[in-house]
């Protein structure tokens, strides 16, 4: 039983340290042409022309108290 739950852990570790991470770059939206969009990125050197990027843009909430 310690053997198949060593192999599964085993399996499970192999498998994740496999997955790539996706790095984190912060931009700043410069300027909007239809679709599309013009940015300054910190770290943007790690970018190459025609990468696959997820943009998500930060909701600025009103935080209201008493």
């Amino acid at each position: 039983m310690k053997k198949l739950i060593l192999a599964v852990m085993v399996a499970a570790f192999v498998m994740s340290s496999g997955m790539v991470m996706s790095a984190t770059i912060k931009c700043k939206v410069d300027d909007v042409d239809g679709d599309k969009v013009t940015m300054t990125c910190d770290k943007a050197d790690k970018l190459s022309a025609g990468d696959k990027v997820k943009v998500k843009a930060s909701s600025k909430k009103a935080y209201e108290g008493c």
